[in-house]
């Protein structure tokens, strides 16, 4: 199996082929089951695995650390490496024609599609500040919010001198309510959350974590109790 399949890039790739194939007429035109999410997945799963593995290795691990390092779009020989199979399945879906022009229509239609991947992946991580929420992200309450840094500043020198993970990372931070934030780092040291659990959606995989929340849900912000 090609594990490059289950990476965020694969699936940032995927979402960006999506995006264009329902802005094309023709989609809608060669079925009536085009608004069904399950044929569109399928669709894109089968064009996505069919050139995902030709395209160069720097362009399918593109970060935004590693964007110089990534070929120009328009220097990419798709000429000659886009599988015919990725062009027969678009001909068959009326998204380009299905005669000798067909090849490289859909070629001009792939290059979009990286050039929309590339933009997505290389993109600057978010600033902390822009992904404030209204919830907690554990407890989902609407209380006042604290900032949790997904990888504690404590380590961030042994993060980046290990290679753990992209330094852009470092300052990646989950909104938490006092009582969950406190929580958090009950769980866990510092080096263990920054190599483990770095994600809000790895904490909330933790069974500890999970029985706080269910708990945490059920409680009125500035309710004293007993």
């Amino acid at each position: 199996m090609d594990h490059s399949l289950q990476s965020v890039q694969y699936s940032t790739f995927k979402d960006c082929l999506a995006r264009r194939i329902l802005a094309e007429p023709g989609i809608t035109e060669a079925s009536t089951d085009q608004d069904d999410a399950d044929v569109l997945d399928d669709f894109t799963s089968y064009l996505s695995e069919e050139i995902w593995p030709t395209l160069p290795p720097a362009l399918r691990s593109a970060t935004h650390e590693t964007r110089d390092q990534v070929p120009d779009i328009d220097d990419l020989p798709l000429e000659t490496t886009t599988p015919p199979s990725f062009v027969d399945t678009l001909s068959s879906y009326g998204l380009v024609p299905s005669d000798s022009d067909g090849h490289e229509v859909a070629v001009a239609f792939l290059r979009k599609v990286l050039r929309d991947y590339l933009e997505e992946a290389c993109a600057p991580p978010p600033v902390w500040s822009k992904t404030r929420t209204t919830e907690c992200e554990i407890c989902e309450r609407e209380v006042p919010l604290t900032y949790h840094h997904l990888i504690p500043r404590e380590v961030h020198d042994k993060v980046v001198k290990k290679k753990w993970h992209p330094e852009a990372m470092l300052n990646s931070v989950a909104w938490l309510c006092r009582p969950c934030h406190s929580v958090v780092h009950r769980v866990a040291s510092n080096e263990v959350l920054a190599r483990e659990f770095y994600t809000v959606e790895l904490l909330l995989g933790r069974e500890d974590i999970q029985k706080w929340r269910k708990y945490a849900a059920k409680q009125r912000w500035g309710v004293r109790r007993g």
